[in-house]
């Protein structure tokens, strides 16, 4: 019990002070299986809640279509309230390097490197991964991929995982969705919720992250999400 109580207490504690969010077009922290036309840009406010203990997270984020089936970001990360502001700047890029139409299938790989500009833990960080998406007739969608992140990032070692998601449209506007990262860490949570469509330009996501690990200690959060096509 007090290993358990152990676990969940670190576990909340990097989430305070290193949970980051993605700089591309996410489902809800995993990257979705979408890459940004050339000259789109898509902007996005995301709000956490912590209920243990009233901490707050927000990360603004953009992305932009370069062409090619590539788009590139940026987030302001690590601005919480109360405690110790760690502020990151994170550039990131997304590419599909296969998209098979038809079939339903995609591959993508990015990449996310993590520059400190306040009260810096690290020099620099980097997160890599790459996925598999599926879609069906139905427009269910599932995303399955493998991520490796560097030191001092989510855990105070390297970590290696899975990312997994799904996705299913209900009518035009509506869309159930969850995901997931494995692991005991700062990204380890299961993420279930809803996306909706508001207007062309105007997306709200509501969504309820459970860690892993800790769920007893505190270590969940409520997650909001604005987003805003620009073009």
């Amino acid at each position: 019990m007090r290993l358990r109580l152990c676990i969940g207490l670190v576990s909340v504690l990097w989430v305070l002070t290193r949970a980051q969010s993605r700089a591309q077009e996410t489902i809800f922290n995993v990257p979705s299986g979408d890459v940004l036309d050339r000259g789109k840009v898509y902007g996005e406010f995301d709000f956490t809640s912590r209920p243990h203990d009233g901490t707050k997270g927000y990360t603004p984020r953009i992305v932009i279509g370069v062409g090619h089936r590539l788009e590139i970001g940026l987030n302001v990360n690590g601005i919480v309230t109360p405690g110790v502001l760690q502020t990151n700047l994170g550039p990131t890029i997304k590419w599909k390097g296969y998209d098979g139409g038809g079939n339903g299938w995609a591959f993508f790989v990015g990449d996310d490197l993590f520059l400190p500009v306040q009260n810096r833990s690290y020099n620099a960080a980097n997160y890599v991964y790459a996925e598999f998406t599926k879609m069906w007739k139905t427009k269910t969608r599932a995303t399955f991929g493998g991520y490796h992140f560097t030191r001092e990032l989510i855990a105070p070692a390297q970590r290696a995982g899975g990312q997994f998601a799904v996705e299913q449209p209900v009518g035009n506007r509506l869309t159930m969705a969850a995901d997931w990262y494995t692991g005991t860490n700062a990204l380890g949570y299961v993420t279930p919720g809803i996306i909706l469509k508001a207007t062309s330009k105007l997306t709200l996501y509501g969504s309820y992250q459970i860690g892993n690990s800790g769920v007893s200690a505190g270590n969940h959060q409520l997650l909001m999400e604005l987003g805003w096509n620009f073009n």
